[in-house]
């Protein structure tokens, strides 16, 4: 049994589900989410209160469950409070800056870096050396923030790169004469 996929997911105030077959619509004060579940789970909405429960007993149907769990707890999470992921800049010279619709990266690089923000993410740079990605979907949010840092990842001897705000750099020492 799952111990993620058994527990119901909760609809707060202003926030409704509607399956339709496969996919469940959920619609909040932040937005619209959908989520396609595959064949091996079945949907239902019981007032303001969502299960997903297993086709079957196969490994696959007990793999999808908690995953697709999940994933409607992330469109009921997007919805009405949405997701953050907070990067941090440490380097001599690096810095980032908005913009319009791009975020203009300078990292040490020949070049400087114009990444074009997507579509349904807000991106801001507060500091020069802090950008914040913002958004309803869970998945494009860390998409697009691990897509930022994959620009100049953190190295482990002086700390230089970007890194996510609670994410801890091991530090090698370096050579000794």
């Amino acid at each position: 049994m799952s111990r993620i996929g058994k527990k119901p997911v909760e609809l707060p105030s202003g926030v409704t589900a509607v399956v339709t077959g496969q996919t469940i619509e959920v619609k909040g004060p932040k937005g619209v989410l959908s989520f396609k579940a595959t064949d091996d789970v079945d949907l239902k909405v019981d007032g303001n209160i969502v299960t997903v429960l297993p086709r079957g007993s196969s490994k696959r149907a007990k793999q999808q469950w908690g995953m697709s769990r999940t994933c409607v707890s992330n469109c009921v999470t997007g919805v009405t409070t949405g997701f953050k992921k907070e990067l941090e800049i440490n380097g001599v010279g690096y810095r980032a800056q908005m913009q319009g619709n791009v975020l203009k990266l300078s990292l040490g690089l020949s070049h400087d870096v114009d990444f074009e923000v997507p579509q349904g993410v807000t991106v801001t740079a507060p500091k020069q050396t802090e950008v914040i990605v913002e958004g309803i979907d869970s998945q494009l949010v860390g998409q697009v923030a691990a897509n930022i840092r994959a620009w100049r990842k953190p190295e482990p001897y002086k700390g230089k790169g970007i890194k996510y705000k609670d994410e801890y750099i091991f530090r090698k020492e370096g050579k000794k004469k």
